[in-house]
């Protein structure tokens, strides 16, 4: 099979999955090129155009779809909730699982570098080509066509308003330490990796009178520190409100756990 016939069948395949069949088959295929490929192959006429510019299209539609929802379908929240929930339901990491759930990462057209250094299976590259298909998706069929596609695959959590997500993980975990201890959480940068770029990753650590409740990584410390209290949060650190912490004997029982998220 030829190299064209090879692409042609991965957009079929996406087609599918996407509900809908472009009329620029281009647009897809850019969306599917790493900036890797593009710049080993030179750019222009060769290379081709990078997914870069589809992926910043990809994340202002994604947020005006899901905000949207999440408006329509919780009148009753304030400004707070409807961002906490927003950044839940749009996070890199929902959209490194979505890409995963496509198959992305294995037609997505890498540099040999980033290719044998496993960027296909690297949550950055795949959350951005999720972005990236997500614009391209707009461009050919409109917002309609990406309302469709999301709430195909989030349907739950759209009709849902984003209940489930609502909280913000570091809101929850300093509730909790409060209500337990009478304290608040810190948190404190441990690793900085110093590269820039999609590499750059930061290791925060969340802490309750100097002992770690635990630790997360990501390419920004503000994800790093949701990752941290979410962990913290689950893992046992402190599983509900009435959870004694490191030190603490156990305070009364409370009226009714709440939901981790």
């Amino acid at each position: 099979m030829s190299e064209p016939e090879a692409r042609a069948l991965v957009h079929a395949r996406l087609e599918q999955i996407l509900g809908h069949r472009f009329a620029n088959p281009e647009l897809l295929e850019t969306a599917l090129r790493h900036a890797s490929h593009a710049h080993e192959a030179g750019g222009g006429e060769g290379g081709g155009e990078s997914n870069e510019r589809l992926e910043f299209l990809g994340d202002a539609v994604l947020g005006l779809v899901v905000a949207h929802a999440l408006y329509a379908a919780r009148p009753d929240w304030r400004e707070g909730d409807l961002t906490r929930a927003l950044h839940a339901l749009v996070d890199a990491r929902s959209l490194a699982r979505l890409a995963r759930e496509l198959e992305l990462g294995g037609v997505l057209l890498l540099g040999r570098t980033e290719r044998s250094s496993g960027g296909h299976e690297k949550a950055s590259i795949l959350a951005d080509a999720m972005e990236a298909v997500l614009g391209a998706l707009y461009l050919d069929g409109g917002l309609e066509a990406v309302e469709r596609f999301l709430r195909a695959r989030f349907g739950e959590a759209f009709e849902a308003g984003g209940s489930k997500v609502a909280r913000d993980p570091k809101t929850e975990l300093q509730e909790r330490t409060m209500a337990a201890v009478g304290c608040v959480p810190t948190y404190r940068l441990v690793v900085d990796s110093g590269i820039e770029g999609d590499d750059q990753r930061f290791t925060i650590e969340v802490c309750l009178r100097g002992e770690v409740l635990a630790r997360a990584t990501d390419r920004t410390k503000r994800a790093a520190e949701r990752e941290a209290a979410q962990s913290a949060l689950g893992g046992g650190a402190v599983a509900c409100s009435a959870s004694p912490l490191p030190g603490q004997s156990a305070p009364p029982a409370a009226e009714e756990d709440r939901e981790d998220g």
